[in-house]
């Protein structure tokens, strides 16, 4: 079975420093020579790459209209959507930890040959709707912020995205500190534009937990935040980064590297809804009464400057910047682990990266970028329930999970939220068919 990336062999990936001390660390924790919460870091590292999928620009897009248009209205949708993106992150965890597999790799043994056709083929559409908003998102931020041209920010963003994924070649651990840098400049950035902007509190607690869709405009939008949240390609990556990190001898360290995993899926994707929800409060406390209905991410930039001040607005830029770098890296190496795991076979990591490159150079020089950025995320709103069904399948199999076999709660919380999304698309469609 091959890596998901192009990586050299483990002995050589092993012989780097960073990788090797934190598996030399990985194995102390598992035979009990860490103690506190010293065990836990040498397992910190997949949710987090995981993470940077549940910030990326498709996100920005999608939480800035909806906090312009609607307030703290759709708060309660990011909220769920960040609730069922743990509960299925620790299921792609569990399902790589436990079998040794990725997804997609499962989804070829156990499925038949048609199925599993049809769900690398959305899986690849997915891909491709996905870097679409990343790439858009980095090339946008680096255009305002450095006042050149998008055709420069694409090539920059892109420049920099083929640097950052060489770093993979160095084994595991420089990719990860890498990317969890861009995430934490992601979460301070918005932590400053909340200091900077004070939501009402009130407000956004009691819409938090309210449910409310206004009109048939809110239901397009929740679509959107919910694609945008909980990404098909992270589903399939999370499961295939265990697999190149400490391999369990026995069902007691498989346990042990479970509730090391969950607890970094709490951590790490709590952060990311937090930054979510943060993005929504930021844009109804600054532009629901002055600017309403926003869809454009250059024009809330440029809306930030009186609101705000520039400080404020290239702080929104520096974060809109790190999240399609940090985003449109996950999405190529998720696209390695899809393709390698339903067809068998991957291609040169720059190949991939240069393939998932040319749809958004055409849809930026083609069409206007922030409706492309959040249509592609209601194409992941699709496409999702296909690895959402599967995971559920392949983890409540006896034969497939052995004694780590899903419980019936957690299978009927999982084919709920997967039902209630192709319930929300079903919505999606009959509101598009009645306005044409």
């Amino acid at each position: 079975m091959s890596p998901p990336l192009n990586m050299p062999p483990a002995d050589l990936v092993l012989s780097t420093g960073t990788t090797l001390q934190t598996e030399l660390a990985a194995r102390d924790a598992l035979d009990g020579r860490r103690k506190g919460l010293r065990p836990l870091l040498p397992f910190v590292g997949p949710a987090i790459i995981a993470s940077v999928g549940y910030m990326d620009p498709g996100n920005f897009a999608t939480n800035i209209q909806a906090g312009s248009s609607y307030g703290y209205e759709l708060l309660w949708v990011v909220l769920a959507a960040s609730l069922v993106a743990m509960l299925f992150q620790a299921m792609s965890a569990k399902l790589g930890i436990v079998t040794g597999r990725n997804l997609a790799e499962l989804c070829r043994e156990q499925f038949p040959r048609p199925m599993v056709i049809g769900m690398w083929i959305a899986s690849e559409i997915a891909a491709m709707a996905t870097d679409i908003a990343e790439f858009l998102g980095g090339a946008l931020g680096v255009s305002l912020l450095f006042h050149v041209s998008l055709l420069c920010g694409l090539t920059v963003t892109g420049a920099v995205t083929f640097a950052i994924l060489q770093l993979d070649k160095r084994g595991f651990r420089p990719l990860e500190l890498v990317l969890a840098g861009l995430v934490g400049i992601i979460g301070v950035s918005f932590l400053c534009e909340l200091v900077a902007a004070p939501p009402d509190w009130h407000a956004a607690l009691f819409h938090t937990l309210v449910p409310e869709l206004r009109d048939r405009s809110a239901v397009t939008l929740a679509v959107g935040i919910v694609g945008a949240t909980i990404m098909p390609h992270t589903l399939y990556l999370h499961s295939g980064l265990t697999q190149n990190r400490t391999a369990a001898r026995n069902n007691r360290e498989r346990r042990d590297l479970l509730r090391f995993s969950n607890r970094e899926v709490i951590v790490a994707l709590g952060f990311a809804g937090l930054v979510n929800l943060a993005m929504v409060m930021m844009s109804s406390s600054v532009f629901g009464k002055s600017t309403p209905g926003i869809t454009d991410l250059g024009v809330a930039y440029h809306m930030l400057i009186p609101a705000l001040g520039m400080g404020a607005a290239a702080v929104f830029l520096v974060a809109l910047m790190a999240s399609g770098i940090s985003s449109s890296v996950v999405g190529t190496m998720a696209g390695q682990v899809i393709m390698q795991g339903f067809v068998g076979f991957s291609i040169p990591v720059w190949v991939r990266r240069l393939i998932t490159m040319i749809p958004a150079f055409i849809v930026a020089l083609s069409f206007n970028t922030m409706t492309a950025m959040i249509l592609s995320q209601v194409v992941l709103s699709f496409v999702l329930p296909l690895p959402m069904v599967a995971l559920v399948i392949l983890s409540s199999r006896k034969s497939v999970m052995g004694d780590f076999v899903m419980g019936k709660r957690t299978v009927f919380a999982g084919l709920t939220a997967a039902a209630l999304i192709v319930v929300l698309n079903i919505v999606l469609i009959g509101q598009m068919l009645h306005n044409t």
